[in-house]
């Protein structure tokens, strides 16, 4: 008999990635859509395309589909309330997707979703207390206590990256009304806008070189030019990291986690980020939490999100069963 199996989707501020996974959340098949530029309507029926195209390549029947998602969610009613990244305001996001797939939806914030992956089969397995944060166009978080991930009150809680770190900082990005948040100042738009800055600050460098050639600068060609020794996007990296470092700082005192876990594209720079977000966290954090907690890369780096939907939908499948 063929294998039950859940489908994982990860939505994010840019692209679309949804999986295929068995009970032991080994992924089958996955398929990946860039979203960029979506408008409300035209962005729900990319999703049930997506879904619908890798459930056709599942091994066996699927019971049900998790969905990790950029957004507040009222988890009483399973409703998208606002996202900052994307245009989903008071979208009865479960009741909509399980009418148009056919199958039992679960839903929850994408930072939640990946800390679940990570608390239970990645980088925090086996700590009972955990917090992740995701690094990408903006930042994620999920926060996982005696084993459990918090959601608030309602389900809105862990907007870890909307934590202000600088009360004088630029505007927040999106529909966030803040400045200064940590997302602003060390997501993935914050590494391209300073290494923006800092290129064109530092024409001389391999950084400033490439932004006079007309390269893009990106996330990715400043992680690349920093492993490749140029001074410049070291530098841009060690401020993002160094920022960071301040978010890492506070969560470790609020919560005194057993690990924080980095994860996101971002997280590519590897210790280029990760060194730099360690010191700062240690000058500013109280040394019980400091001494105490973990600052380590996700196992799961991009696909965390989707693993961790799908661990949410195989968690609904399991409480149906067992009723």
């Amino acid at each position: 008999m063929a294998e039950e199996c859940v489908i994982g989707v990860d939505l994010g501020g840019t692209k679309l990635l949804a999986g295929v996974l068995g009970e032991d959340l080994a992924v089958h098949s996955r398929t990946y859509r860039r979203i960029q530029g979506l408008d409300q309507r035209a962005l729900l029926e990319a999703i049930v395309e997506t879904v619908e195209e890798v459930r056709a390549s599942a091994p066996g029947p699927v019971a049900a589909v998790g969905f990790g998602i950029p957004c507040l969610i009222d988890q009483r009613r399973g409703m998208a309330t606002m996202a900052v990244n994307l245009p989903l305001v008071d979208v009865p996001f479960r009741d909509v997707m399980a009418e148009r797939l056919g199958l039992p939806v679960q839903v929850d914030n994408d930072g939640n979703v990946a800390a679940l992956a990570e608390q239970r089969a990645g980088a925090a397995r086996g700590a009972s207390d955990a917090i992740l944060l995701t690094i990408g166009t903006g930042i994620g978080g999920g926060i996982v206590i005696d084993g459990r991930v918090y959601a608030g009150s309602f389900g809105a809680g862990a907007e870890l990256g909307h934590m202000v770190i600088d009360m004088h900082g630029p505007r927040c990005q999106g529909n966030c009304p803040n400045y200064g948040c940590l997302e602003v100042m060390a997501s993935g738009t914050a590494l391209t806008r300073e290494g923006l800055r800092i290129a064109s600050e530092r024409p001389d460098s391999g950084l400033g070189r490439a932004l006079a050639e007309g390269r893009l600068v990106t996330g990715a060609l400043i992680t690349e030019l920093a492993h490749d020794g140029d001074q410049a996007a070291i530098d841009t990296l060690a401020l993002i990291g160094s920022n960071l470092g301040v978010g890492i700082a506070s969560l470790l005192n609020v919560f005194n986690p057993d690990v924080v876990v980095v994860g996101g594209g971002v997280i590519a720079a590897g210790e280029l980020l990760l060194a730099p977000a360690r010191a700062e966290a240690a000058r500013r954090g109280l040394p019980p939490d400091v001494a105490h907690a973990r600052i380590v890369p996700a196992h799961f780096g991009t696909e965390a999100g989707m693993i961790g939907a799908a661990a949410l939908a195989l968690d609904d499948v399991r409480s149906r069963g067992a009723a």
